[in-house]
């Protein structure tokens, strides 16, 4: 029999808030007939988000092909999705049932260049697109292979995305942190970045790597370009390779404000000698197929021999699963202006980024106006990262730094905890994602309906105000 004592010590440290005690918690309450407002993860279609009609329908007919020799049948599709299916089913006639080519399907590497060069009007190679399970599955693989021993780190950004500090404890390696300007509407501080990298060295630690989130998770921020210029620049004058995590680039709210992708801006700057890995996924974004699992990464600035390892790590998996490379063609290849379904898809597109930036607009005034509440409206992504202050205590007067940080991390728990019991409103605590000491926040989606929203901005006013006033 198998107990906890016999597992791999890494697996039980590793620790992944977005899905820890406060969520099994909303689970036991749901099942009791209790309605939860999800706020802990970034699920879209969870909180009812349609599928996009072209998205579904071409899948419909790739998975079951037999669907393609029904003319009644397809009368009832899009012609431009049918058209879309034989294509596919032309290139792939093994159907999505069988084993692809490890890296994946050559075409659909092909239609993610493309999309890179439509974007950013640069060029890249179909050998240098990998597909994943998600950009989850690509982030990973890349730390796999960066991390050659326990001494090597990697410069993550505080907050973070948990995804980040659990694989590092998976895989072995020392997370170095670096904050994030929350004064700044979260941009990367210059400053930060060097504080960080020289304190890493002089604990012997060999930064490898950094990592950026943009737009951010949990921040919401959008990065300026100037911002880009200048991680990448510290990139170089350290030789770290960038891993850039741009699953958000198509949730951008402002008008004032643009997503920059690093390929972009490295090639404007004419860098070929900072290796870059670049995420993406149709987990996010405005598609919200989490489940299907769908993504790629980039590789630029890479020699063919390391490009060879990738391509040999992911053939050690197969291949990622074929339907999820199906829709990742789908997310790089949309309808265009002309064929039947662009209008539809236009339209299901721009209502959901629309709704999505109203419903930011909502949860950061109205937590704003919250006495001890601090939010701005999120720029980006689908989450907002709201600080908190509660009253001292006589206990925390006393603290040193260092237990003022580990009761901080209990202390915003017990708080969302609480919030969860009394409101149904279920959110991540900020020690889950990191944060400066002396602070305390949580992370928030504004992924649930819009009157969902509304109510939990008036929800978390009372229990704010009722939860200081109970601080003794």
């Amino acid at each position: 029999m198998v107990s906890v004592k016999d597992l791999n010590q890494r697996l039980l440290d590793a620790q992944y808030a977005v899905r820890g005690r406060i969520v099994d918690k909303a689970q036991q309450m749901e099942e009791k007939g209790e309605k939860i407002i999800y706020c802990n993860i970034g699920n879209p279609q969870i909180f009812k988000q349609k599928p996009l009609t072209y998205v579904r329908e071409v899948l419909s007919l790739v998975t079951y092909p037999e669907l393609l020799k029904n003319e009644e049948v397809l009368k009832t599709f899009h012609a431009d999705s049918v058209k879309k299916a034989k294509f596919i089913m032309e290139k792939m006639p093994m159907g999505v049932g069988a084993y692809s080519q490890s890296p994946g399907v050559p075409f659909i590497r092909q239609a993610c260049a493309d999309f890179i060069k439509r974007r950013d009007g640069i060029e890249t190679k179909r050998e240098r697109i990998i597909l994943t399970d998600g950009a989850s599955k690509g982030v990973q693989a890349v730390l796999f292979a960066l991390l050659r021993n326990d001494n090597d780190g990697i410069m993550i950004p505080i907050p973070q995305y948990p995804l980040y500090s659990a694989t590092l404890t998976l895989y072995g390696g020392t997370l170095v942190d670096y904050y994030l300007d929350e004064a700044n509407s979260w941009q990367l501080n210059g400053q930060s970045l060097k504080d960080s990298y020289e304190k890493a060295k002089a604990k012997g630690i060999n930064p490898v790597a950094i990592t950026v989130i943009n737009p951010g998770n949990p921040t919401g921020a959008v990065l300026s370009e100037d911002n880009v210029k200048m991680i990448i620049n510290f990139a170089r004058s350290h030789n770290l390779s960038i891993l850039a995590d741009e699953v958000y680039q198509e949730n951008v709210y402002p008008k004032d404000k643009k997503f920059h992708s690093f390929a972009k801006v490295m090639s404007d700057m004419n860098i070929t000698d900072v290796a870059l890995f670049s995420f993406h996924s149709m987990s996010k974004g405005f598609y919200g197929e989490c489940g299907i699992r769908a993504g790629y990464f980039e590789l630029r600035n890479i020699p063919e021999d390391v490009l060879a390892q990738f391509t040999k790590q992911q053939s050690i998996s197969l291949c990622s699963n074929v339907v999820g490379q199906v829709a990742t063609y789908l997310m790089v290849t949309p309808p265009v202006e002309g064929e039947e379904s662009y209008d539809l898809y236009m339209q299901e597109r721009n209502g959901i980024l629309s709704n999505m930036k109203e419903k930011a607009r909502i949860l950061g005034e109205g937590l704003n106006k919250i006495p001890g509440m601090f939010c701005e409206v999120p720029e980006g992504a689908m989450y907002a990262f709201v600080r908190f202050e509660l009253p001292d205590t006589e206990d925390t007067k006393k603290m040193s730094e260092n237990e003022l940080v580990k009761y901080e991390a209990k202390r915003d728990e017990q708080y969302c905890m609480s919030l969860l019991e009394e409101t149904n409103i279920c959110v991540v605590p900020g020690s889950g994602f990191g944060q400066k000491p002396g602070t305390m926040h949580f992370r928030t989606t504004f992924l649930p309906p819009k009157e969902d929203i509304e109510a939990l901005v008036e929800k978390m006013k009372v229990f704010h105000t009722k939860y200081s006033a109970s601080i003794k």
